[in-house]
């Protein structure tokens, strides 16, 4: 792609962008959200026309009209979000279009279902391909997605953050997956926000920022620091300093924002024992079923603790609504922020006030003028990037959406703020921007509970790091303890004295 031009009203949303890919390459596509990597994409397989420049696939000019077109031509796409029929069959979905017929023309189903049951086991996945896909989970919905893209034998793949729902084991076989296809000669364009996953598959590395080309690199030619600099436009100096480790002050005599004494709901929250004190950042680490966001539902009154106390600034609090843990001082940022946060047709403003419409309201008339200074002072503090507050959030990125997340529940003045993968999807700018933030919030004496399956994020972000497995507090780490290593090894040895104590028959 050379010299790719491309505009919407008011934006020019590439300029002069340049991306070479080699036979059998893994290329990574890097840039925050709004570089310009979504639009060349959409731009390479036919979505958006370009209004400058040209593109050369397999020493041919192209020019695709339709993603139909670049697919028949030899571009498959894998988007983050599954784009699958959910009624349909496996077969269906990997076949849709393109079925093996017989003589007659008819589709023939057992050829089809034979083909479908091989693509699935070359990727490590055994499945009944004749079930609706809905049936699935979204992590087998998304290994379908790729098998349907590795079966249309393209010569280009692009892959979308395509591990946004896979687990580590899936993320294993697809990574699999992609050293076959090289093998094979395919080349993939690999788009991803988890800078680890870039330097085990890619082998050149091409920069976007605000449209702008900024340059190409051979993996082993950019660290991660690096990398990170030029994505941003900072030195790597400051860069470093945003990854810095967290420099614990907090000491035995602060009070208490927030103290959990046995808190037990079913299976999921058993006796669970922790505080959080004033200006605190208090990490909850633990893999998927440990209970960490079973933990916040139950503060957050979402979910009702079963036995156990709550104390809120020394005071006995039993919570039964969202809406009393937020006239308790309590703030929660889903994990969720599509389905949990974001109400997508409504506006930033809005979305921004309509935790704290009590207070700026008189005899049940919003105050327009509070409404403009709440919304004006969020934006400028924390850096979100929207034509006007009455821009829809649905049109914003995942970082900016989430920032006005953040921005809704600090309006409401909270003692504590829950923050449940507060980074999930969003790029790496984005996501310092948001960890200066963190801290910047608890040196103002603002109490957190960070939830984060990225463990690298609470070290870094964290005062101390409490460990959850299977619904329990199994560890508490502190100082220079607080390391990924002492945190996978406070899981595994919860896990062996759990075996240790079934084995004893002392754990039904």
């Amino acid at each position: 792609m050379k010299d790719i031009k491309k505009y919407f009203p008011g934006v020019k949303a590439l300029d002069g962008v340049e991306l070479e890919v080699e036979k059998g390459e893994v290329h990574a596509l890097m840039g925050e959200n709004g570089a310009g990597k979504s639009t060349l994409i959409k731009v390479l397989t036919g979505a958006y026309s370009k209004d400058d420049g040209k593109i050369y696939f397999v020493d041919e000019e192209v020019n695709f009209k339709t993603p139909m077109e670049a697919q028949l031509g030899g571009i498959s796409t894998i988007y983050q979000e599954v784009s699958l029929v959910p009624y349909l069959s496996v077969t269906e979905n990997i076949f849709m279009g393109r079925e093996p017929r017989n003589k007659l023309g008819f589709i023939d189903w057992k050829t089809a279902h034979k083909e479908a049951s091989s693509v699935m086991k070359d990727m490590g996945i055994e499945v009944n391909v004749r079930q609706p896909v809905e049936n699935l989970s979204a992590a087998i919905q998304q290994m379908v997605s790729i098998a349907r893209a590795v079966s249309m034998k393209a010569k280009l793949v692009v892959m979308d953050e395509p591990t946004s729902s896979l687990d580590d084991q899936e993320v294993k076989v697809l990574f699999n997956v992609i050293d076959k296809l090289k093998s094979q000669g395919v080349s993939i364009i690999y788009v991803s926000h988890r800078l680890d996953e870039i330097y085990t598959v890619s082998d050149r590395i091409t920069v976007l920022r605000d449209g702008l080309y900024i340059g190409t690199w051979p993996i082993e030619n950019l660290t991660q620091i690096e990398l990170i600099a030029q994505m941003i436009g900072k030195s790597t100096e400051e860069v470093e300093q945003l990854s810095k480790k967290k420099e614990t002050t907090i000491t035995e005599d602060k009070k208490s924002t927030i103290k959990l004494s046995g808190i037990s709901r079913g299976k999921t929250v058993r006796d669970i024992c922790f505080q959080v004190k004033d200006g605190e950042v208090l990490g909850v680490a633990g893999l998927l079923g440990s209970g960490r966001t079973e933990t916040a539902r139950v503060i957050f009154g979402i979910d009702k603790a079963e036995s156990g106390v709550i104390e809120i600034n020394q005071k006995e609090k039993k919570l039964k609504s969202p809406r009393e843990a937020v006239q308790a001082g309590i703030g929660f940022c889903s994990e969720n922020r599509k389905t949990e946060g974001i109400i997508p047709n409504m506006s930033v403003k809005e979305n921004m006030t309509i935790a704290c419409l009590k207070n700026i309201s008189k005899f049940g008339f919003v105050s327009r003028k509070k409404q403009n200074e709440i919304v004006n002072e969020y934006i400028k503090r924390m850096g979100i990037k929207t034509p006007s507050p009455n821009q829809k959030i649905k049109n914003l990125s995942g970082g900016n959406q989430q920032k006005v997340l953040l921005a809704r529940w600090l309006a409401t003045n909270p003692d504590l703020l829950i923050l449940d993968e507060p980074t999930r999807g969003i790029d790496v700018g984005a996501k310092a921007e948001i960890h200066s933030l963190i801290d910047e919030l608890s040196k103002e004496g603002l109490s957190i509970l960070m939830i984060s399956s990225e463990f690298e994020e609470l070290i870094h972000n964290s005062d101390r790091i409490i460990v959850l497995r299977d619904g329990k507090k199994v560890g508490e780490l502190t100082g220079e303890d607080r390391s990924e290593n002492k945190i996978m090894k406070v899981i595994a040895e919860s896990s062996t004295r759990h075996d240790s104590m079934v084995k004893e028959g002392e754990v039904s």
